[in-house]
C-alpha cells in the first residue's frame, strides 16, 4: 500500500524556517488592509508582542480608535519620494494602507500582514467614523464603495504575487477576535516564532468589535 502525504509550499517555508531561524533585523514588518479592517490592532499585537513599531504619535487616540492608531505621517509621502526612512525601519512594523504598497522600494525586504475584515463590517465603520467627524457618510453608496474595494484588493494581491522581495499572509479579523490562537499562532510563526503570543492575544479587546456583520 502507498501512502501520498501532500506538502505545501507553507509547510516548507515553515520548516526551512524552523531550522534556519529566522532574522527580522533586515526585514521591514508591514501591516496593511483597506480603512478599518483592524489594522490597529495589530500593530497594537506586533508592539506588545516583541516588534517596535514605527510610529509618531501625530495621529492621536479617539473614541473610533480609543487605544491609538500607530500611523507614522511619512508613510504618506512615499508617492513623492519619501522612502529615506525605511532604513530605520528595519527590524520594526509599520502600517501602511494597501494603496501606498506599490510605493514601498524594492531594495528592501518586506513581511506583510493583510488585514482581511467582512466588507459589510468595514462599510459599517466607516460610516461610523464619517458621523463622527461630521461628514455625509451616504455620499457614495455602500454597493459602489464595496466593487471599489473588491477590484482595489484583486490589484493589489496581484502586485503583491509579482513582488520577490515581499512575503505575505492574510490575517482574518473576524476569526482573530472570534477564535484569537490559531490566528495569533500563524502570525507568531511567520514572523519566525519569538513573539510573545500570550501578550499579543491579551490586546484583543472584545468590547471594541462594535461593527459586526449580521
Amino acid at each position: 500500500m502507498k501512502f501520498c502525504v501532500r506538502i505545501t509550499l507553507e509547510d516548507v517555508w515553515i520548516m526551512f524556517k524552523r531550522k534556519k531561524g529566522y532574522d527580522l533585523s533586515n526585514r521591514v514588518v508591514v501591516v496593511s488592509g483597506l480603512p478599518r479592517s483592524g489594522t490597529s490592532l495589530m500593530m497594537r499585537m506586533l508592539d506588545k508582542g516583541g516588534i517596535p513599531p514605527m510610529q509618531d504619535g501625530e495621529r492621536t487616540a479617539d473614541d473610533d480608535n480609543p487605544k491609538g492608531y500607530y500611523e507614522f505621517e511619512r508613510v504618506k509621502d512615499m508617492p513623492d519620494g519619501d522612502t529615506a526612512w525605511l532604513k530605520q525601519a528595519k527590524g520594526k512594523v509599520v502600517k501602511v494602507i494597501t494603496a501606498l504598497l506599490p510605493h514601498l522600494p524594492g531594495k528592501y525586504q518586506y513581511d506583510v500582514l493583510m488585514m482581511r475584515r467582512e466588507i459589510d463590517e468595514i462599510l459599517a465603520s466607516q460610516k461610523k467614523m464619517l458621523i463622527n467627524r461630521g461628514e455625509d457618510p451616504n455620499k457614495v453608496s455602500d454597493e459602489e464603495i464595496e466593487a471599489m474595494y473588491r477590484k482595489h484588493l484583486a490589484k493589489t494581491y496581484a502586485w503583491l504575487d509579482q513582488q520577490k522581495n515581499v512575503r505575505y499572509m492574510d490575517v482574518n479579523y473576524n476569526q482573530l477576535l472570534k477564535d484569537p490562537a490559531p490566528q495569533v499562532d500563524r502570525i507568531n510563526e511567520f514572523l519566525g516564532g519569538e513573539m510573545d503570543v500570550e501578550v499579543m492575544t491579551a490586546q484583543i479587546d472584545p468590547n471594541l468589535y462594535r461593527n459586526r456583520a449580521k
